[in-house]
């Protein structure tokens, strides 16, 4: 069931529509069969960058779509609602982008930037390691600075796109300040012994590759270093609050797809005589699910608000976040419940839908970690310091 949008713009009424459009014709029907296959579906993020959907929320002047972002993550719901992997691929791909829009140099927003928001290449995001999921700082791999530039070293771990993104936004440590800073590189397939590992086998978002990125003595010239030296966990945790916004979107679009077949499932099947929605034990937690998706919407859009207007959104974003990938899980365990034992068989998505729900509870900090970020931002807003 299309959702009801409030759009500020025509223009933004005309997108939305546009994404429908490709999302019902080419997202919708392959969706199941590739996430079955485990199949990374390249061509689809080629069809989407051609439509400019790769980087709405970048400026023109780079070719991007010049979009809000309170526009820019409904069309990401909207590709959830289809297909949760390559709605996730596209929140991931401007989380890849962010470091040079925001931190690079005139010569690489001139020459970079342009190709990586235009839709002719994918990107991916190099921040945790193995050991260190949740604690950033607690990072290994490094990049040693040489007469050529840099040398990296280490193993970036859970890299969505890894061996089929065209660059990686990477931390690595370096040698500033004792060893115990981080810096951030723009990395590309090319360079010498950079490589992916095996994909991860997951327990859902099949369709969307993760796999560990290894750093072998790569040659890392000069130019590819984003930012200052030793700044790189600034960005990093800068790009984190809109990339949660991203995330908060994929969540709701998938919790609306588990919310419309659950009602569609519950007007069609009947016990007792009586459509099951007519049951007011039905009918109850189907109103709940659609509060929780509701609200979750309601949510993001705030905290998109708040950036768009220029104002801090950080502990807004961690409470998307929060909420939004919670509802997630709650509704579409809810989806699987209306649906009895045909919710418990592949026949039907719910299945799937309750499996891809969970990791959006631990990517992009889990869902403790977005607790403690809350937590510490009322504490920082509420001292006499803040006032």
């Amino acid at each position: 069931m299309p959702v009801d949008r409030e759009l500020p713009t025509t223009e933004a009424a005309d997108l939305i529509a546009l994404t429908r459009e490709i999302a019902d014709a080419e997202l919708a029907p392959k969706a199941a069969a590739y996430e079955r296959e485990e199949r990374f579906p390249r061509e689809v993020f080629t069809l989407l960058g051609e439509a400019g959907l790769l980087g709405l929320p970048f400026g023109e002047d780079v070719g991007g779509g010049g979009q809000p972002y309170e526009v820019y993550l409904q069309v990401v719901e909207e590709l959830a609602a289809r297909w949760a992997s390559v709605a996730l691929g596209v929140s991931v791909h401007t989380l890849a982008c962010f470091p040079i829009d925001n931190f690079g140099t005139a010569a690489q927003r001139r020459d970079r930037l342009p190709e990586m928001v235009g839709g002719r290449l994918l990107g991916a995001y190099c921040l945790s390691e193995a050991h260190a999921g949740s604690d950033p700082a607690a990072m290994r791999a490094s990049a040693k600075a040489d007469d050529a530039g840099w040398t990296a070293s280490g193993e970036k771990a859970w890299v969505t796109h890894g061996g089929h993104a065209d660059f990686y936004s990477t931390f690595l440590r370096t040698p500033d300040d004792g060893g115990r800073a981080i810096s951030c590189f723009h990395l590309t397939p090319d360079l010498a012994g950079l490589s992916a590992a095996r994909p991860e086998e997951k327990m859902g978002m099949t369709g969307s590759t993760t796999a560990a990125i290894r750093l072998d003595d790569v040659p890392v010239p000069a130019d590819r270093l984003v930012g200052e030296r030793g700044r790189g966990l600034g960005i990093a945790l800068a790009a984190l609050d809109s990339g949660r916004l991203g995330v908060s979107a994929v969540a709701v679009g998938l919790a609306q797809s588990a919310l419309d077949l659950a009602v569609a499932y519950a007007l069609e099947r009947e016990a007792f005589g009586r459509r099951i929605v007519d049951h007011q034990g039905v009918a109850f937690l189907l109103a709940d699910m659609a509060a929780a998706v509701e609200s979750a919407r309601a949510t993001y859009l705030v905290a998109a608000r708040r950036k768009d207007a220029g104002k801090p959104y950080a502990r807004q974003a961690s409470i998307a976040k929060l909420i939004a990938t919670d509802a997630a899980m709650k509704v579409t365990t809810d989806a699987v419940q209306v649906l009895g034992g045909a919710g418990y068989t592949r026949d039907h998505p719910a299945e799937r839908y309750m499996r891809e729900a969970k990791v959006m509870q631990i990517f992009e900090g889990t869902n403790q970690i977005q607790r403690m970020v809350i937590g510490k931002h009322l504490a920082r807003e509420a001292s006499p310091a803040a006032g």
